[in-house]
């Protein structure tokens, strides 16, 4: 899915009413009338004491026609307009004119009040915030602060529509107050970028996205920044098996890494990338670990270092088709020498991890060696050690986005929503749980990246690919294991079934007979 920036909803939005020859008024009244049919289905006519904030822009106008319909059907409806400013948009004012027309309970003007508790509203009762919209372009007045903070201290339900009023789709607020809680935001047409960053995801508990019949063909052809990666984005990625395949055919994995007291981490990696499909798994580490991995993973194959408990020296006669390095791997100064030496002769696809992103920002210099594309997993304290402090979320983008084209890098920043950074690309991953915050589920990462790499996929193709699979095996598992519970290893074996999810059509509702007379 698209997730489309504010100037191109703008821009879809001024030739979807040119193309079918109506006005924005009208377009305006499509889009209320999703929002009115999403709750109306849901709550079928019960008389929840329901509350509509209105702004004066667009996001207003949208609100004056959802309390209209809601009127209309007999709802028990407040309507407020907050009145924030001199400025009307036209379309307001023609909804304004509209709702008034179809009850004597005229909405209720707020302007400047300081003390909201005369508007009573209670937890059981719902408040629908159409207060700002994603056109916000100047800071939130306080007294609007303090409207927003009377709905948090109601402890009501609220929903946004199209974006928590007070948050911007391309920059921060430093200021919480002045952004709307949503426990459930309806977005139109796409998502919003800050609906999955750590520092705005906060602020809205669920979203979906509504479709307000924007023109198909600027959807389509219009490229984005930002694409949300699920089951429909990465389908079409997959490689079916023919019949005749041997092991041969899907390539061999090489993954180099593990220290004494880390060799778990090169046996996760290992196991993930044979059983996210490689042929030939092989796994370069020091001598303390061959015992270890030929026991607790007979079906890879197993190199050694000269040293017992670091990698100094990194040889080996096979021809790998890509080659993952840094679990476990620690920094020892002979384990970077060895990783330098094995850069400069290397011929393979790269995946990096862990220690080996420790490395690359201990000695800078490595990042030239590194092959084009070389695919770099970091956790946050990983990539801040690669790019630098940030001030914000949309800071740490921008800074990744400077790097990944610096070095022409490939670069996953892992997270709630992993976001894999390819030059101005944005790929947000819409799998995983919680459950993913546990040692060793980054290691089982670089090894599923790395063995779909070896079966033939192109380094970002796989890269979504593992991403999402990943998040995928955590979120089936998570129903019988729970968050506290799910382990490394659980990943691994929920590979399996993140595949066969692809392919499985969505239950269709029973039709139960009528009864024989």
């Amino acid at each position: 899915m698209k997730i489309f920036s504010k100037e191109q909803i703008y821009a879809g939005d001024k030739l979807t009413a040119k193309k079918q020859g109506i006005s924005s008024t009208d377009l305006m009244e499509r889009a209320g009338t999703q929002i009115f049919n999403w709750l109306h289905m849901r709550m079928q006519g019960a008389q929840v004491p329901i509350h509509v904030f209105c702004g004066i822009g667009n996001n207003g106008g949208d609100g004056l026609v959802v309390a209209r319909h809601l009127i209309t059907h007999g709802y028990n409806v407040k309507t407020y307009i907050v009145n924030c400013s001199d400025k009307r948009s036209k379309d307001f004012l023609i909804n304004y004119d509209r709702i008034k027309n179809v009850t004597k309970d005229w909405p209720i003007l707020l302007s400047c009040k300081e003390d909201f508790s005369p508007i009573a509203i209670d937890a059981k009762d719902i408040v629908v915030d159409a207060v700002f919209g994603i056109g916000l372009n100047r800071p939130v007045d306080d007294w609007v602060k303090g409207l927003f903070n009377h709905f948090r201290a109601s402890k009501a339900y609220t929903l946004s529509i199209d974006i928590p009023s007070g948050l911007h789709t391309d920059k921060m607020s430093n200021d919480p107050e002045a952004i709307v809680n949503a426990g459930y935001t309806l977005s139109f047409q796409t998502p919003k970028l800050v609906f999955f960053l750590p520092e705005t995801a906060k602020y809205t508990v669920q979203w979906e996205v509504l479709d307000i019949g924007i023109d198909p063909e600027y959807l389509y052809a219009t490229p984005t920044e930002v694409d949300l990666i699920g089951k429909h984005e990465v389908l079409p990625i997959y490689r079916p098996r023919q019949k005749f395949s041997s092991k041969g055919h899907f390539g061999h994995s090489l993954i180099i890494g593990g220290s004494y007291g880390k060799i778990g981490a090169v046996t996760l990696a290992s196991r993930a990338a044979l059983s996210v499909g490689a042929g030939l798994v092989s796994a370069y580490i020091p001598k303390c670990g061959y015992n270890a991995l030929q026991a607790s993973f007979p079906e890879a194959m197993v190199i050694t270092d000269a040293d017992e408990e670091k990698i100094t020296d990194i040889a080996f006669e096979i021809e790998p088709t890509v080659t993952a390095f840094g679990v476990g791997v620690g920094t020892a100064s002979k384990t970077i020498t060895a990783f330098e030496a094995f850069l400069k002769k290397n011929k393979t696809p790269l995946v990096i991890d862990a220690d080996g992103l420790n490395m690359l920002s201990l000695k800078k210099d490595l990042l030239k060696l590194l092959p084009k594309q070389t695919i770099l997993t970091p956790h946050p304290k990983e990539l801040e050690r690669l790019i630098g402090k940030w001030a914000d979320d949309f800071d740490k983008l921008e800074k990744t986005k400077a790097f990944s084209k610096k070095y022409d890098a490939i670069v996953v920043v892992k997270g709630a929503n992993t976001i894999t950074v390819f030059q101005d690309k944005l790929y947000v991953n819409a799998t995983g749980n919680p459950g993913l915050a546990t040692a060793g589920t980054g290691d089982v990462l670089t090894g599923m990246i790395t063995g779909l790499i070896s079966q033939g996929y192109d380094v970002l193709s796989a890269t979504l690919f593992g991403v999402y699979l990943h998040g995928k095996s955590a979120d089936l598992l998570v129903e019988d294991f729970g968050y506290q519970s799910l382990m490394a290893s659980h990943v691994i074996e929920g590979i399996a079934d993140a595949y066969l999810d692809l392919f499985k059509q969505p239950e269709q509702p029973k039709v139960e007979e009528a009864d024989e007379d």
